[in-house]
């Protein structure tokens, strides 16, 4: 069994072959493919390989939706001045399914 890990969009994911992940958004169409180079780990069986700082490695994923994710509601509130601010953001994110490692 293969096992990476990836880093993209500032964080670290641990992916295997046939996995479905939600990354911060990259751009591209869905259906398209990918290739993830930037590859911190590397385990093959009874190998490993650690990347100083990174592999020469590349994942192939392929993009499986472009979307946005649920609403995160903020209130910003002071006490005894009937000051109160409510807004939401929803997050860009892309789903990718790694199709070989």
């Amino acid at each position: 069994m293969k096992l990476a890990v990836v880093r993209t969009g500032g964080k670290q994911y641990k992916v295997k072959e046939g996995d479905k992940i939600k990354v911060e958004k990259i751009e591209g169409d869905e259906g398209s493919k990918i290739e993830l180079d930037d590859i911190l780990l590397l385990v093959d069986d009874d190998k490993v390989e650690i990347g100083t700082p990174k592999l020469d490695k590349k994942i192939t994923a392929t993009i499986l939706k472009q979307s946005r994710a649920k609403k995160v509601r903020v209130v910003k509130y002071k006490a005894k001045t009937r000051y109160h601010k409510v807004y939401g953001h929803r997050q860009h994110f892309t789903e990718l399914a790694i199709n070989k490692i």
